[in-house]
């Protein structure tokens, strides 16, 4: 039956390597008339990519590394905990020495670019050095942007500035080859069996803990591929690692706001003030955000420091420098509205501001009605 169809299909496969079968089975049928089922034209399909395309399997060559040459990096989805404040998605972050094959493991609750140069920092203090070159996945706060194969990859700047103040350099591992890192990859299911595994946790804090814990077990472990006990050949890996500077370099997150008429912005839902004389109409600036602050700058070639502020750990905060309201005309000060000059979680509430709101209210025990309820 799939005889007379078979250089029709042939010739599909020949202009479409990937075409599947389902879209072939549809395509005999509807312009060629072809009566058979799906299952013989799959059946077909496999052999003749067989036939057409004689190719070993996908192959790559072994390697290995140095003493401090190389460290792999990659992330793990944990899912949600159940902690007091609600469901908490957490993710664990891993770098692996290549040669010896010794983690390093945290847990947190965001994958936003602070957070993964601020593990990196962690995994070189815990390692207590920083490797020769570091592997990546194509992750978005390594790589700028995606590019089509045999093309350099783009590097994020902050990338670049950080590997550049602690001296490695950065290897972007190539797209759909996961044994380029197979050393990290690995590394993240035996974390995840070793630490996680049948336990329940209510903090990252907590699951931080549970791994620093089990490290010293599967450090005593022989490893199966290098034959060596892991801390033993730990010591020579941590020993060739580059020195970490004294200085650590503050990764900066940086978000382009536009300024409204009344001299906010938002970021993050909360307003942030910047000074009413550097406002200029349809004003746009760039926020450089670290942990801590909010920095508010100008845009051009040579771009101007507006105002720094301590970063809201709210949604909603008012975070404003009084003195950027100074001389504004038509803004009294009993007509501002509740603001915080630093903190972002001292907010006057709103009801305090309506002079009504104030009207003293009697209290009674709810008992009393109970008792008015009987006399009645």
């Amino acid at each position: 039956m799939i005889e007379p169809y078979a250089p029709v299909i042939d010739a599909m496969l020949k202009a479409e390597r990937r075409l599947q079968a389902t879209t072939i089975h549809q395509r005999l049928r509807d312009e060629y008339g072809f009566g058979g089922s799906y299952q013989r034209v799959k059946l077909y399909v496999a052999e003749a990519r067989e036939r057409l395309w004689p190719e070993p399997p996908e192959l790559h060559r072994r390697f290995e590394v140095l003493p401090g040459a190389q460290a792999q990096v990659d992330w793990g989805d944990e899912g949600f905990l159940d902690t007091p404040d609600g469901p908490l998605h957490v993710w664990s972050f891993h770098m692996t020495l290549s040669f010896s094959r010794d983690p390093f493991c945290c847990f947190v609750s965001g994958q936003d670019l602070l957070t993964f140069w601020d593990c990196h920092r962690r995994a070189f203090d815990h390692f207590g050095g920083v490797p020769a070159t570091i592997v990546y996945d194509r992750t978005k706060t390594v790589v700028r942007k995606h590019v089509r194969p045999n093309v350099e990859v783009p590097l994020h700047p902050e990338a670049i500035a950080f590997a550049a103040h602690y001296g490695f350099s950065i290897v972007v591992a190539p797209a759909r080859r996961p044994q380029f890192k197979g050393r990290v990859e690995r590394q993240v299911a035996i974390v995840r069996d070793g630490v996680l595994g049948g336990r329940d946790f209510t903090s990252p804090k907590e699951m931080d803990d549970a791994f620093m814990a089990w490290l010293p077990q599967r450090r005593a472990e022989v490893h199966r591929t290098h034959g060596e006990v892991i801390s033993d050949r730990a010591e020579r890996d941590r020993a060739a690692l580059a020195p970490v500077p004294e200085r650590p370099y503050v990764v900066c997150d940086r978000h382009l706001r536009s300024v409204g008429k009344d001299c906010l912005l938002s970021f993050e839902a909360s307003l942030y003030s910047v000074p009413w004389r550097a406002v200029r109409r349809r004003m746009r600036v760039e926020c450089r955000v670290t942990h801590d602050t909010v920095a508010i700058w100008t845009l051009g070639p040579a771009p101007e420091l507006l105002a720094t502020h301590r970063r809201s750990r709210r949604k909603g905060a008012w975070v404003v420098d009084r003195s950027h309201w100074d001389g504004l005309p038509h803004a009294p000060e009993a007509a501002l509205p509740p603001c915080e000059r630093v903190a972002a979680d001292e907010l006057e509430p709103v009801w305090a501001r309506i002079p009504k709101a104030a009207t003293p209210v009697g209290r009674r025990d709810l008992a009393t009605y109970d008792e008015v309820g009987r006399v009645a």
